[in-house]
């Protein structure tokens, strides 16, 4: 298939363009190199650099590459900044992402796997989250991709864009090549990892008194290839369908700390501040229903075959792609 790739510049987008070109599909990735890398483009795939806001570019882009779907992975995704900044949140997450779908309409491509987030269902009564769950975001960046995802449904019925809109908390993991390089890093595992590398002198934990076997706050942590391989599986779906991704189980802030310590060999200093507001005390998302529609299955159960494949690649690229 002729897969085009919307943000295959970043972390999740560049595995999942790796693991299609790996599996024999033509790629195009578009990215605006904003939150992206250069470096992170598979050499094997076309690229085209522009912005989903400028609704021009978008659609000369689709109409050169022809592609069979459309993967979106582009969207601003930092939870405190979204607080401070709803505007960016719902101009990028939902204006710029009704370009993506107007260009393809205008271009005749009527399939998109849309990257959204289980932070559309904010503080759920009971776990594991399920894609019954009522959704209720508590913050601007799970409101944008609820926003988007009931956008979805209205193109599928009005101009028959077929869609599979995938939700997961905690993508972490890497390939050989490709891992996990932010601008402004937020999520814990590449945070401890550079406290392993000598480039933080301490990883910070918000929260010791939560209702939690050690006091932490617990997520579901998500290998980035069982990741990439439920957005490729989704590519064959028959219907359009909301998919909840994870691994069932869940690890605490302490845990992923002792478990990077460990992978590593290095002493982790830590340092203890108070609770961020919003953080829910644990977040466990089901998958059972991808298992059965797609037959879906992650490979990496272990939290610390996860960090190994971090560990590896930042090992390798200590200074991410800025080497």
């Amino acid at each position: 298939m002729r897969i085009f790739v919307v943000g295959g510049a970043g972390y999740i987008g560049s595995v999942c363009a790796e693991l299609l070109l790996d599996e024999g599909h033509e790629v195009t990735i578009f990215d605006s190199l904003t939150e992206g890398h250069q470096r992170a483009v598979d050499s094997r795939a076309n690229f085209f650099q522009g912005e989903l806001g400028d609704r021009p570019r978008i659609q000369a882009a689709l109409s050169n590459a022809r592609p069979d779907a459309v993967m979106h992975f582009a969207a601003n995704a930092l939870v405190g900044e979204s607080m401070r900044d709803p505007s960016k949140y719902f101009r990028n997450n939902m204006c710029n992402g009704l370009n993506l779908l107007d260009a393809m309409v205008a271009t005749g491509i009527q399939r998109i796997v849309f990257s959204s987030t289980c932070a559309i269902f904010g503080l759920p009564e009971r776990l594991p989250i399920e894609e019954t769950t009522p959704a209720r975001p508590i913050n601007p960046y799970g409101e944008s991709k609820l926003a988007f995802e009931k956008i979805l449904h209205w193109y599928d019925r009005i101009h028959g864009v077929k869609f599979v809109s995938l939700r997961y908390f905690n993508a972490a993991g890497a390939t050989r090549n490709f891992g996990e390089d932010h601008r402004q890093e937020t999520h814990l595992i590449p945070n401890v990892l550079k406290v392993a590398l000598w480039q933080k002198p301490n990883v910070e934990i918000y929260g010791t008194d939560y209702e939690t076997p050690d006091g932490t706050c617990i997520r579901d942590y998500i290998h980035i290839v069982d990741l990439a391989r439920a957005h490729i599986l989704a590519l064959s779906a028959a219907n359009s369908a909301f998919y909840n991704l994870g691994t069932g189980g869940g690890s605490s802030v302490r845990e992923v700390i002792a478990a990077c310590g460990k992978v590593t060999g290095r002493n982790i200093a830590t340092i203890e501040k108070p609770r961020r507001p919003g953080d829910p005390p644990r977040l466990i998302a089901s998958s059972e229903t991808i298992k059965k529609e797609l037959g879906w299955r992650p490979q990496f159960q272990s939290l610390e075959a996860i960090i190994e494949s971090a560990w590896k690649w930042h090992e390798k690229f200590p200074r991410g792609y800025q080497d």
